[in-house]
């Protein structure tokens, strides 16, 4: 499995989407999956369809929760949504569930 985080640079969520990911992957038996960050330029958001606000998680390519994005390309902060409420990451639940599909 592929797991990128892609941020723009000095994302105030990407240490709480870093820290949720991991767990969500050691929780689900991925602990050794390796987590690719990638820093978004203006340039390779322009090239990564999938982009849709820092930060966003692509599992093999793909955003699991792309249905909430607003709109892809966006070189801004993206909001999650949960039971919770709105915040900088997905839970670590909801993260739970993408790893388990």
């Amino acid at each position: 499995m592929r797991v990128e985080l892609l941020v723009v640079p000095n994302c105030p969520h990407e240490d709480i989407a870093s820290t949720r990911l991991r767990r969500a992957l050691e929780d689900t038996g991925y602990a050794e999956t390796p987590v690719e960050v990638r820093i978004m330029t203006a340039e390779t958001v322009a090239a990564t369809p999938a982009f849709a606000g820092s930060p966003t998680i692509l599992i093999d390519g793909t955003d699991p929760f792309g249905d909430q994005a607003a709109g892809s390309g966006a070189f801004s902060c993206r909001i999650y949504h949960s039971a919770a409420g709105h915040s900088g990451a997905p839970s670590v639940e909801q993260l739970r569930q993408v790893l388990r599909r």
